[in-house]
């Protein structure tokens, strides 16, 4: 992985002229992470035109970035950004940009407050933007992470029966996740039945399944860093028209959405592609979010997939499609999938079967 990160920092170097910088002081965890393998609660990177990358994190993670990535020149110190920024200024950087959606005012004012004769410009989500687009590796442990998360669902489908609780289902589907491998959940598992179900994100709890539920698991697993996303909807006992009509509308928006993702398309036309079908079955109203978001080191990254999103998708983008359905005091119904972003076709990584499953 080492001329993996050493390559993505190339890149983000070969960026640097474009924002009028000498450098770039990444203070951000996820895209240090992204940069150098490390994972920890307290780092920082200088990523320079001129000049090889340091990385500063405190003794707590100094054997481990050690280990992670040798190739950087590690500076072991509490204070991150402000021993980056002094070494900056002492290197001869006369610009060093920042990453304005993490560092706060306060921080900025007391790196300014330093008085090094170094100018502090704002830089706006430059290693989100190279984060968008995935190499292979990464995607080898997304397409693992999926299929921990396909497993785990076949696993806890005979727990959902009247009278287990919806707590009980997210409790077990988390743990059977984590023996199947995963580092973690990659976020906390949304199960939602009958009437709750009209909530897109509603909070498990200990309402009980019934008979003639729909019950909706939105869930995935973490796996090397890298994060799941599926739903499915399945129906316990008896299904009404009313219920098999709405699943079979999500299904063939879901597809056409599926379908559309392809290098060069609209962020909004997929979304559309979907949202159309919808509004035209008469349920515009009841599917109020976007289509989907970008998964990767975070759980939502770029591009957000939605009718007021600007953009394009890209080959290699992996990106999940999950409209859906919500009836106040009924239930509803979403199905969502993580695919990859193909010249050829989508790739889908959740493989679960998106027939109605009637327990």
């Amino acid at each position: 992985m080492g001329e993996l990160h050493e390559t993505r920092r190339e890149r983000l170097t070969e960026l640097l002229a474009a924002h009028d910088v000498d450098a770039l002081l990444v203070t951000r965890l996820v895209n240090v992470r992204y940069l150098t393998g490390l994972a920890s609660s307290n780092a920082a990177l200088l990523v320079r035109a001129e000049g090889p990358a340091v990385l500063a994190t405190d003794a707590r993670y100094a054997g481990t970035a050690a280990e992670v990535c040798p190739d950087v020149e590690l500076v072991v110190e509490r204070q991150t950004a402000r021993v980056l920024t002094t070494m900056a200024a002492d290197g001869g950087v006369r610009r060093l940009g920042f990453e304005a959606h993490d560092v706060t005012v306060e921080k900025h004012a007391e790196l300014a407050a330093l008085d090094r004769g170094i100018e502090l410009p704002p830089v706006s989500r430059p290693v989100e933007g190279l984060r968008v687009v995935k190499d292979e590796a990464e995607l080898a442990l997304l397409r693992e992470a999926c299929a921990i998360t396909d497993r785990a669902f076949e696993r806890v489908l005979p727990l959902v029966r009247p009278g287990v609780t919806e707590r009980r289902i997210a409790i077990a589907l988390e743990r059977e996740m984590v023996d199947l491998g995963a580092e973690a959940p990659a976020f906390d598992s949304i199960i939602a039945s009958g009437p709750n179900g009209a909530v897109p994100h509603h909070r498990p709890g200990d309402r009980e399944i019934a008979a003639g539920d729909l019950v909706t698991m939105d869930f995935g697993a973490r796996h090397g860093g890298y994060h799941a996303d599926m739903t499915r909807t399945v129906a316990v006992g008896r299904v009404a028209g009313w219920q098999r009509e709405v699943y079979e509308l999500v299904r063939r928006a879901q597809q056409a959405a599926v379908d559309a993702a392809r290098p060069g398309a609209e962020t909004v036309a997929v979304d559309a592609a979907a949202r159309d079908l919808i509004k035209a079955a008469g349920h515009g109203d009841d599917f109020p979010h976007g289509l989907g978001h970008g998964v990767g080191l975070e759980i939502h990254e770029a591009p957000l997939m939605g009718y007021d999103r600007t953009g394009k998708l890209r080959d290699r983008v992996p990106v999940t499609a999950e409209p859906g359905v919500y009836l106040a005091g009924r239930g509803g119904v979403r199905i969502e999938d993580t695919l990859v972003v193909r010249a050829d076709g989508p790739e889908l990584l959740t493989k679960t079967t998106k027939e109605l499953l009637v327990l």
